[in-house]
């Protein structure tokens, strides 16, 4: 039986408690629930956000009462090593580096980040050279993006480095037809499909995505598509996106507002396919969770999307800001329902096979063992 590992972690750029749900939020939750079922002890040391932290002079007081008092604690009580989840430019970890360098606690990062290109710019220069002192520090670096693999290899020795795949518990995203039938009759959907999209309304690349995605869908009803849009989510940007769906979707389209984690996998369940544009998207966990619940996706192809999801086998990839493109791919899938179903079904076999997080992470565990030698 594997020894129990007793962990300090710390998450710099948004703590695990944070009640804004959001894809880095997932996967460090992810990885905290994994190692706790696992037996390991997590212990978190600061939910101070280093978001921009360097001009921010007024948190320097904060952080540096947590570094001592986080200092005292784990000279008291050391743990076998300390475990950073996400550092790059924009909240890079001051907190470890200096906490491990000083007790000589081995330090770990999950999603590390480097990119050259920020140390050319004022901005993000002093950013870009505190995390990289963090990822200097590291006696163990993972990741689970491929273009962050390749980048942190400029810098990190390759047996200092490991590749994780992404991915969700697939047991938590199963098709669900009790609930398919209750929302879809609650929705008024008939024989209509259902094209869903789910996002946070930020004022940022997912409110563009999603007015993108409601203009491609109005030149669907120009052509005499049948449909029903159905979108998940709110926020802040949730009266221009509602305003933009009035005007362009009129008949086509209902908000559902923002769902509990447990109630994600009816939603999913109640769709024919999933869209949403991705624009920049890290990864998109909501790709692989609509997946799982057997949906086909389509997005630009960008960012982290082609990681999670196989090109004409689960999805379709589109040219970015392709609206034509875009256009045809869901048409395609809303017109022939054993393409859709078929490509659903590859989908839910592609997310249990490469992205269960109770296999993938075992990976993370026997590194962390090995590392620590426990």
């Amino acid at each position: 039986m594997a020894s129990k590992m007793k962990i300090a972690f710390y998450a710099p750029f948004k703590p695990i408690d944070h009640p804004i749900p959001s894809g880095d939020l997932t996967i460090a939750k992810g990885i905290v629930k994994f190692l706790e079922d696992r037996g390991h002890k997590i212990n978190v040391q600061s939910r101070l956000r280093a978001r921009w932290l360097y001009y921010t002079p007024w948190k320097w007081p904060l952080f540096i009462f947590d570094f001592i008092k986080i200092l005292i604690s784990l000279k008291m009580n050391p743990p076998n090593f300390w475990l950073t989840y996400h550092t790059y430019y924009k909240a890079p970890d001051i907190l470890g580096p200096w906490i491990c360098r000083i007790l000589n606690i081995r330090y770990v990062i999950f999603q590390g980040i480097y990119s050259t290109k920020r140390r050319k710019k004022l901005k993000t220069v002093i950013g870009f050279y505190l995390n990289r002192a963090a990822l200097q520090k590291a006696d163990h670096v993972f990741t689970n993006k491929s273009i962050d693999f390749k980048n942190l290899k400029r810098l990190i020795a390759d047996h200092q480095l490991t590749y994780i795949r992404p991915g969700i518990y697939p047991g938590n995203y199963e098709k669900r037809e009790k609930q398919r039938q209750r929302l879809r009759n609650e929705w008024s959907i008939g024989s209509r499909s259902v094209i869903l999209s789910a996002a946070m309304f930020r004022d940022d690349v997912k409110t563009r995505g999603l007015l993108w995605l409601i203009d491609c869908c109005a030149e669907l009803i120009k052509k005499g598509i049948d449909f029903k849009l159905v979108i998940a989510g709110s926020g802040q940007m949730e009266n221009k996106i509602k305003a933009a769906a009035k005007t362009k979707l009129t008949g086509h389209v209902r908000f559902v507002g923002k769902l509990a984690p447990k109630d994600m996998p009816g939603f999913y369940s109640a769709g024919d396919i999933f869209a949403f544009p991705g624009i920049g998207e890290a990864l998109g966990m909501v790709f692989l969770e609509a997946q799982s619940c057997g949906l086909p996706v389509v997005a630009f192809d960008n960012g982290g999307i082609p990681e999670v999801v196989i090109r004409e086998k689960t999805g379709f990839l589109t040219p970015m800001y392709d609206c034509p493109k875009l256009n045809e791919k869901m048409e395609i899938l809303l017109s022939d329902k054993d393409l859709r179903m078929k490509m659903g079904q590859n989908a839910s076999e592609y997310v249990r096979t490469y992205h269960d997080l109770d296999v993938n992470y075992q990976h993370l565990e026997d590194k962390l063992l090995r590392i620590t030698g426990s």
